[in-house]
């Protein structure tokens, strides 16, 4: 398939080289331009704005940081909606807002284009070794249309709608509940450490019995051994992931309790002098230092 690869940060790195390797005439873009040399290198050809990698594509992804980046990418100066053709695919890998994705939908059906939400549970590592879960939700042709090429960046994809905003809400609240799991263990291991625990054993009896899930044992592995830096997936992206939750709940009138205390610890830790280059699991500093230690 003709494709287009819109951000090349750590995940999108992993997702386009997945593509490039399964045999797709792949067009890179990314705002810094080096970071599509090894890409190119392996094959792909690089566009010099959204609007030419949208151009003569079947279906262009975009895995951006945030509503800012991504809305430049489609409505800018040089925004791939200008360019996509009738009956093409834009599909949106970002964790974005709600209401992001709901404009986008109607401006793709006003061109005559086809938008889908895809984004993704997993960290870089999973997009490299293409073990991405994808949440699907879009038209049910355009999804099959898309399905061979998800089936090369994902290990399974759960399509659960037919309007593309769903996707992203179920995407924001599974983000919530691993922050949610991030604060409940930090503050789990910053009481027994305090207690004279070792918080490697107590962390391998816990992923051993009550809490085998893959997120105990990531997250969990990273408060233990303070595993901050480089960040796989950093405190700024979580507060953003926060504020979008709350935003929604906010629209269905649904209060998030656990999603307001998150806000105050990533905004907590953003104030540190070096937060915002942490990983978002360096909440788990925050108990520590709270208990003293």
């Amino acid at each position: 398939m003709k494709l287009a690869f819109i951000g090349l940060g750590q995940m999108g790195q992993g997702m386009a080289a997945n593509l490039v390797k399964a045999g797709h005439d792949v067009t890179v873009y990314n705002r810094s331009a080096d970071k599509a040399a090894a890409l190119v290198a392996q094959g792909a050809k690089l566009a010099r704005t959204p609007a030419e990698a949208g151009e003569g594509v079947e279906a262009v992804f975009t895995m951006l940081a945030d509503d800012k980046a991504l809305e430049a990418v489609v409505f800018g100066a040089d925004g791939l909606i200008s360019t996509l053709a009738p009956g093409a695919m834009h599909v949106s890998a970002s964790t974005i807002s709600v209401a992001l994705a709901e404009r986008l939908a109607q401006a793709h059906a006003e061109a005559g284009q086809d938008f889908v939400s895809a984004p993704v549970f997993g960290r870089p590592d999973a997009a490299a070794a293409a073990k991405l879960f994808i949440v699907a939700a879009g038209a049910p042709e355009v999804i099959a249309r898309l399905q061979p090429v998800f089936d090369v960046l994902g290990q399974r994809t759960f399509v659960l709608s037919e309007t593309p905003s769903r996707a992203n809400l179920v995407k924001l609240s599974g983000n919530f509940l691993i922050g949610s799991v991030i604060e409940s263990l930090s503050e789990a291991i910053a009481l027994v450490a305090k207690g004279g625990i070792d918080p490697a054993a107590y962390l391998e009896l816990l992923t051993s019995t009550l809490f085998t899930a893959p997120v105990y044992k990531t997250y969990g592995g990273l408060i233990v051994g303070e595993k901050f830096t480089p960040a796989g997936f950093a405190a700024p992206l979580g507060q953003k992931d926060v504020r979008l939750v709350l935003a929604a709940a906010e629209t269905l009138n649904v209060p998030l309790p656990l999603a307001s205390l998150l806000r105050d610890r990533f905004l907590a830790l953003l104030a540190q002098p070096e937060g915002a280059e942490l990983d978002w699991s360096a909440i788990s500093t925050l108990a520590r230092r709270d208990s003293g230690q």
